[in-house]
């Protein structure tokens, strides 16, 4: 049985990894987050020891290590400007780093985080579960080398509560094309190829749109967390349609099976896309 340790159990995603590690036969020793609004626990591991000071989980997570009770892996899902340090933790308390997308907001953050890999022997896994969907492993198998046309929709819808949380402050979040579109730019960066111009975008609180060309495809996309959007993730090529809005719930379980199996996404899977959103943050109109 793998030993785990929870940074951000009170957050937006936390249960589905919760639930991913519950389903993997995995055990949740430990959790952490500010806030103590984490009665989900209750659910899953009722056991798990919480902490809501980073300064005390750190102690416990190193006693357990030394006392030869081995963590194994360090879940992240603290909010984006924090993913970096939290990773540096995992790994040096010896574990494996299961991280949320966007891995950091700055591509220079994994220069340094790929050093600590070499340093410490372990590995850093981002979450890319929309690599996952059977729809986009369909799509990607039906692509040819021809040029195409693509336009991709993602409404999430938010409410009032997004922009008065660290979600709604580009510092912490690094803006709507970061928080909400990273999962979109790896699933389009993955489909159409590395290299990407960006033509031009335009980026509010609620909303984004843009143009992307990459080597095989011009990207039309349009972000959304309005409240009156209904949900819709949806990639058109050329005329034909993938609907990705339903289905999405086993994928993070899917992710970590892949990760125990040492089959999961590391850091340069995750570069590209970390690429495109710092881009867009540094030419924003």
């Amino acid at each position: 049985m793998f030993n785990f340790a929870l940074i951000g159990a009170a957050g937006f995603v936390a249960p589905r990894h919760m639930e991913a590690i519950k389903l993997v036969g995995g055990r949740l020793v430990a959790a952490l987050d500010p806030h103590d609004s984490v009665g989900i626990l209750d659910r899953y591991f009722p056991e798990c020891r919480f902490f809501t000071e980073f300064e005390r989980f750190d102690r416990f997570c190193s006693r357990e290590v030394k006392n030869g009770r081995r963590i194994n892996y360090v879940t992240v899902c603290s909010p984006n400007y924090l993913h970096d340090a939290h990773c540096r933790f995992g790994l040096r308390i010896g574990a494996d780093v299961i991280c949320e997308k966007p891995l950091v907001l700055r591509e220079r953050n994994l220069d340094a985080l790929a050093r600590l890999e070499e340093e410490t022997g372990k590995r850093i896994w981002n979450i890319l579960q929309l690599r996952l969907s059977p729809a986009a492993v369909r799509l990607k198998e039906n692509l040819n080398g021809e040029h195409h046309v693509c336009r991709v929709t993602y409404h999430t819808p938010r409410g009032r509560w997004y922009q008065h949380s660290w979600k709604g402050d580009p510092k912490k979040s690094g803006g709507l094309h970061t928080n909400i579109g990273v999962h979109l730019f790896d699933l389009l960066q993955w489909l159409l190829g590395a290299e990407v111009h960006i033509e031009h975008h335009f980026e509010s609180p609620y909303a984004a749109t843009g143009l992307l060309r990459f080597p095989s495809a011009d990207a039309h996309y349009a972000l959304s967390i309005q409240a009156d959007h209904p949900p819709l993730r949806r990639v058109v090529v050329d005329g034909d349609a993938v609907d990705m809005t339903q289905g999405f719930a086993h994928l993070h379980v899917k992710s970590y099976e892949n990760i125990l199996a040492g089959k999961g996404f590391g850091i340069e899977a995750a570069r590209n896309a970390v690429r495109i959103c710092e881009k867009l943050r540094m030419n924003h109109p």
